[in-house]
């Protein structure tokens, strides 16, 4: 496989990686405002739950593990075949590098707060989770203008 061929599948599954993770991100914060609304015990309580569990544990955290692995080839890949490693020094692959930093974390904030919700604990508002539900958006917008511009390269 020639290694053009090879970074381009790489950066493809990469970008379907990161897709079925942003959705994971943006949809469970709107589950979740949903989610506060339902009556402790009931039908739709226990329904959310499921619902919840299944999308972090079946859909996000796999699709975050294959973005890490595969953006980590990526890296590797430009580091030793294309860029030379001072493009990690970048400024746009610092911006990305802290985007990454920034959906992980918000993506165990929201296991924790899953793991809340499924002991019948919410100490956060509906409001809170329609307004958090934006911030994944935010940082993607951030970090694909970073890489697609290159800014400061």
């Amino acid at each position: 496989m020639s290694a053009n061929l090879t970074y381009n599948l790489l950066r493809g599954l990469h970008i379907l990686a990161d897709i079925a993770w942003m959705a994971g991100l943006l949809y469970l914060p709107r589950i979740f405002a949903y989610h506060t609304n339902a009556q402790p015990g009931s039908d739709m309580d226990e329904t959310f739950k499921v619902m919840e569990r299944k999308l972090y544990s079946v859909i996000m955290t796999p699709a975050m593990g294959a973005a890490w692995l595969l953006g980590l080839s990526l890296i590797v890949f430009d580091g030793s075949q294309r860029l030379g490693w001072g493009f990690l020094h970048s400024p746009w692959m610092l911006t990305k590098l802290c985007g990454v930093f920034f959906l992980t974390g918000w993506h165990l904030f929201l296991g924790a707060s899953l793991r809340k919700f499924a002991v019948g604990l919410n100490p956060r508002s509906e409001r809170f989770w329609r307004m958090a539900n934006e911030l994944p958006f935010i940082a993607a917008i951030i970090m694909v203008l970073a890489v697609t511009t290159k800014f400061g390269s």
